[in-house]
Formats: C-alpha cells, sequence, structure tokens
C-alpha cells in the first residue's frame, strides 16, 4: 500500500512522515510527482503556516492539485490532510487576504474571533469531541495550534476554545484534522493507525 505524503514545502513533512511510520506505514512516497499521487492507494496533504502561501506552493507543483483531484475525488482514494492540509480543503482562506482553496468542502477559513481571556492562537491540548460518528475520528486530546480556523460543512469533530471551533471535516473517502497527529503522541498514532486501515 503506497502512502503519497505531498512535498510542496510544507513544514511538517518530515514529522509527518515519521507518525505515519510509527503506524506503520512502510512504503511512504514523500513526492512532487504528480503520476506517483496519480499511483498511490492514499494520499496525505500535510501543511503549516499562512493558508494563501501554502495554497500557492501546492499550486506552484505543475500538475499537482489535478494530479490530487483524480486520485482522490475521482478515483476515491482515502485522503487525509493535516493542519493547513485540513484547511485548503475549503473553498476559500482568509488568512492576509482572501485566498482559494481546493474547494472540496464548502466552507471558509477565517481568523479564530477575539474574545476577553481567550489566548490566540489555540495552541497546545485540548480535547477532541465527535459532532457525528466517523471511523477515523475517537474522542481524546490532541496537540492544536493554529489562530484560524474552519467553518462550514461536514464538520465531523470540534474542539472548545473560547466556543466551538472546529477539530475536523469530512465527507465521503476524505478526511481533514486541524490538530496535529504527529505531535499528539498515542492519540494521533492511533488516528493514523485507523487511517491506514480505512476502507471508506
Amino acid at each position: 500500500m503506497t502512502i503519497a505524503l505531498i512535498d510542496y514545502g510544507a513544514g511538517n513533512l518530515h514529522s509527518v512522515h515519521n507518525a505515519l511510520k510509527a503506524a506503520g506505514a512502510r512504503d511512504i512516497a514523500v513526492t512532487d510527482d504528480p503520476e506517483t499521487v496519480r499511483g498511490a492507494d492514499r494520499v496525505v496533504l500535510p501543511g503549516v503556516g499562512a493558508f494563501g502561501a501554502c495554497a500557492k506552493g501546492l499550486r506552484a507543483v505543475p500538475g499537482m492539485v489535478a494530479a490530487m483531484e483524480e486520485r482522490v475525488l475521482e478515483g476515491g482514494a482515502p485522503f487525509l490532510g493535516v493542519c493547513v492540509g485540513m484547511q485548503l480543503m475549503a473553498e476559500t482562506g482568509e488568512e492576509f487576504g482572501e485566498h482559494a482553496g481546493l474547494g472540496w468542502i464548502a466552507g471558509t477559513v477565517a481568523a479564530i474571533p477575539p474574545a476577553p481571556g481567550l489566548r490566540v492562537p489555540h495552541m497546545g491540548w485540548n480535547d477532541v469531541i465527535p459532532s457525528r460518528p466517523h471511523p477515523l475520528i475517537e474522542a481524546g486530546e490532541a496537540y492544536f495550534l493554529h489562530s484560524f480556523a474552519f467553518s462550514g460543512a461536514h464538520v465531523i469533530a470540534i474542539s472548545d476554545h473560547g466556543g466551538p471551533v472546529t477539530a475536523a471535516i469530512g465527507r465521503d473517502n476524505m478526511v481533514g484534522v486541524q490538530f496535529h497527529p504527529e505531535k499528539s503522541q498515542r492519540y494521533g498514532i492511533a488516528l493514523l493507525e485507523r487511517f491506514l486501515e480505512w476502507r471508506p
């Protein structure tokens, strides 16, 4: 089983790679080659940093978005977006201006609204609370680090940071998590183990 881990300059690429190995993945292709993505059994999109910069970096890899759409949207390969990789599944992101996402899930990524006593960024360990049943998402604690959050359709888990904040989204063969599985110790590795076994 080949895992295509998309290389477009995202900062958490190697830590996600190591976490996938810890979860039992044996054939991980860290790749910026669209043909490798087309031939992969599963696709993982990492990401840290600003939405716009990540979207620009992904689109700068010739043919990559088309290959991802062909393999994931048309071919049905299981897909996992991590942190900004999850946010890029949305239609738009509002960090440093408005930027187009992949548009795979209806929604927008906007700044976490300020509130008295609320710390932004949302950083550290917090609860993951499933909002509907999903085979990949279980209740537990995970590590978050973000100042912008998704709002829109297909939310499958939330966290509480001055109110509900999206922790995971998903539909069909696609899941995105706002938290960092690679920094979430046993909870994160267990999530990746379920992803490797998932048959959507």
